[in-house]
Formats: structure tokens, C-alpha cells, sequence
């Protein structure tokens, strides 16, 4: 599982809302338990849904990270 600082490092290479699977890479968990999180409202930061789409801002990963 890679370290805070390697995935922070990481987040500040981003765009400013990324897609769902690639929040959960950067916060260390699977693509199947994000889509589970998402859909029963256990998320634990705000998402953006655009039709099928759920986009996620980085900001509130990065601010996610810093508090682990």
C-alpha cells in the first residue's frame, strides 16, 4: 500500500476533479469498494455526478489525506 506522502505527491499531479477510480487509487482502496462507497452514501468526501459520471474534487482528497 503506498505511503501518505507518495499519494499526496501523487494528487498534485491531477486535474482538479478526477473520475471515481482514480480517487480511490489515491486514497489506497478498490474500484469495486469506491462504487459500493458511492452508492450506499458512505463516500467520505463530496461527489460530483454528471449523468452516469461521478467525479470527485481533489481538493477534498487532498484534505481527506491530510487528516489520515
Amino acid at each position: 500500500m503506498p505511503q501518505l506522502q507518495d499519494r499526496l505527491d501523487t494528487a498534485a499531479a491531477v486535474p482538479a476533479v478526477v473520475d471515481l477510480p482514480t480517487a480511490a487509487t489515491m486514497l489506497g482502496i478498490g474500484r469495486t469498494l469506491a462504487y459500493e462507497l458511492v452508492r450506499t452514501g458512505r463516500w467520505p468526501t463530496p461527489i460530483i455526478h454528471i449523468g452516469r459520471l461521478i467525479k470527485v474534487p481533489k481538493a477534498a482528497l487532498l484534505e481527506l489525506l491530510r487528516a489520515a
